[in-house]
Order: C-alpha cells, then structure tokens, then sequence
C-alpha cells in the first residue's frame, strides 16, 4: 500500500476573454466537448455541486471521476475537489484551482492541482499529461 503526493501547475493562454473561458468550464454541452473523449458526463456547475464523468480504463474496465465545487467566481476562479477510481477502487484524490487573469484581449488560466495517488493505481506524470491534453481541446474549443 502506497501513497504518493504531487503538486503541479500548468498554465494556458487563450484569446478570448475570461467571461468565454469560464462559459467553457460552466455551460454542460461546452464542456462535455473538451473534457469527455467518452463515456456519460453530468455537470451540476455550482457551489456544492457535482460533475462525473463514467467511461472504461484502457483494459474495458469501469473508471470514474467524480468533483464537487467548492469556490466559484464567475469569470475568475474555480476550485474543486476531485477522485478518480478505477475497476472500483480508489486511485487518486485531488484538489484543483482554475485561475483565470485577463491578459490584454485573452485570457491566462493558470491550473493548479494537487493530487494523493493511491497504491500506484495512477501516476503523477499521467495526470499531468492527461490534464494538459484537455486544457488543449479547451483551446481548440475557444477557437473563434
């Protein structure tokens, strides 16, 4: 049994404004398009609310994610706090902070997110390249 923790920050820029960025994180079907590459998604974007994503490991097995929202600034911040298991058990607990900072006519988001990776069942480096992948189909999504 093993417990391992990581901390890491990656950071976009978008040219679009805040208000447009946030509307890619809050409105269901927008972010059923950058985040989801499969599976059912249910997005309750609210203080206290849910997401959950249900799709299948590489292996067919079933891997879920699930979040509640902590802190939401329209326009600014969000923060959430996340789990992800796979085949049933627990792979990783995380904290994530979406940051978004006006920078002339687009938008910087800095993400933030700390992570408690159980039993080796996930690996720091995966989620982080995992992570940056979707903060790229975001920017794909914000394309004028």
């Amino acid at each position: 049994m093993t417990v391992l923790h990581s901390t890491f920050t990656l950071e976009r820029t978008y040219p679009v404004p805040p208000e447009r960025v946030f509307a890619a994180w809050s409105d269901p079907a927008a972010k059923q398009r950058w985040f989801v590459s499969a599976g059912a998604h249910e997005l309750d974007f609210r203080v206290g609310g849910r997401e959950t994503v249900e799709g299948r490991t590489p292996a067919g097995g079933a891997l879920n994610f699930t979040a509640t929202y902590h802190d939401i600034v329209p326009g600014e911040r969000i923060v959430f706090a996340g789990t992800l298991t796979g085949d049933g058990k627990l792979a990783t607990v995380s904290t994530t902070t979406i940051e978004l900072i006006p920078e002339g006519e687009g938008t910087r988001l800095v993400l933030t997110e700390q992570d408690t990776f159980l039993d080796g069942a996930e690996k720091p480096e995966w989620r982080e390249q995992g992570t940056g992948d979707w903060l790229d189909r975001l920017g794909k999504e914000l394309q004028p």
